[in-house]
């Protein structure tokens, strides 16, 4: 296809929000949006281009004393009737509006028109945010390429409604099971209800009391919750077994390993398996880039409720943040959109942070 990312429209955030829109890619088909970027990228002069996969990396290499990542990531959820983009007055509506292509814009439009940002930049535009780990486009250059992602401060183009949403919580997924013995439900004292057995799994879900927590002035509120329950043989078995699946959300003052040991105390007496984590990722605040970057915003953070990628630059030891036009309490909704205004404000933002003086 003709590349619809012309210079005109690079030249324009908000133009370059819709034409990025209008390129379905949902995740494990970013390819043709891939195509398009790397194709722009690779034309501009200030600029070395790789691409592994279909996550395109470039930077600029003018010897400054710092580097900043510009990070976002090409891949939407699946398509709910809300593609292509339509306007309706100061809304753009579509998939990826929010989630993140207004926020994965901005790299794009930064990428090109300024030649000379104060600091040297690494831009990343990345396949597979929204799925499994293991196809994350920054997990895949972590593999292959780790010393791209060197750096000394990151900003994650995640929709934070144009504020800075620092650090973010750490995600754990569990299985906890109950045993019973199965009978025929005509002869149900003869067994043990599995199902019923979750009954206490709940309730101590139910009267769980998050915790919440402050750290550098940003506060965090945990959560613990069911989301998913199986169990039951037959329309006349009683069942022998039951599988509550719980997701816990920590504050990043909390590892990994002390996130589990309090998943475990919750449910003691229960057997409990861990199918999978990520840690947190503490604000970031101190470097010097970082401060740079809250005083351009001129607003004060607060603490991500979520996790995103900042959490891979925090394990290497490069503080990030979160900061994007889209409305998070918009994301993978069927009515997803994006203010113009915030599109405009942002972009104006991240200029007169990367512009010199």
């Amino acid at each position: 296809m003709e590349n619809p990312l012309t210079p005109e429209v690079l030249a324009d955030p908000v133009a370059l929000t819709r034409a990025l829109v209008d390129i379905e890619s949902v995740s494990l088909n970013e390819k043709a949006i891939a195509d398009c970027v790397e194709e722009v990228l690779r034309g501009v002069p200030h600029l070395s281009t790789h691409r592994h996969g279909n996550t395109v990396m470039a930077r600029t290499d003018l010897g400054r004393s710092q580097r900043v990542v510009l990070a976002g990531h090409l891949d939407t959820v699946p398509l709910n009737n809300n593609f292509p983009s339509t306007m309706r007055g100061d809304l753009m509506y579509g998939c990826g509006t929010s989630d993140m292509k207004s926020g994965t814009a901005y790299a794009l439009h930064l990428a090109v028109t300024l030649p000379e940002p104060r600091y040297d930049v690494t831009y990343f535009f990345y396949e597979a945010e929204e799925i499994e780990s293991r196809y994350n486009g920054l997990n895949l250059v972590a593999q292959a390429f780790p010393e791209w992602l060197e750096a000394d401060f990151a900003v994650l183009l995640e929709p934070t409604y144009g504020i800075v949403e620092a650090g973010c919580q750490g995600t754990m997924r569990s299985v906890v099971t109950t045993a019973g013995v199965r009978a025929h439900s005509a002869r149900s004292w003869h067994g043990v209800n599995a199902i019923h057995a979750a009954g206490e799994v709940l309730r101590r879900l139910q009267t769980y009391e998050a915790r919440r927590v402050t750290i550098d002035g940003c506060d965090y509120r945990e959560g613990m919750n069911a989301v998913r329950i199986n169990g039951g043989v037959a329309g006349n078995v009683v069942p022998d077994h039951c599988e509550v699946e719980v997701n816990y959300r920590f504050a990043p003052d909390r590892s990994p390993a002390e996130a589990e040991a309090h998943l475990r105390e919750v449910f003691a007496g229960f057997e409990v398996t861990v199918t999978d984590t990520a840690a947190g990722a503490r604000p970031g605040l101190e470097a010097a880039p970082a401060k740079e970057f809250l005083a351009a915003v001129g607003a004060a953070p607060i603490g991500k409720l979520g996790w995103t990628d900042v959490a891979r630059f925090a394990a290497m030891g490069i503080p990030a943040l979160n900061f994007g036009p889209g409305d998070p309490n918009l994301a993978h909704h069927p009515d997803e959109h994006v203010e113009i205004s915030k599109i405009r404000d942002g972009a104006a933002t991240l200029h007169r942070w990367l512009a010199p003086a």
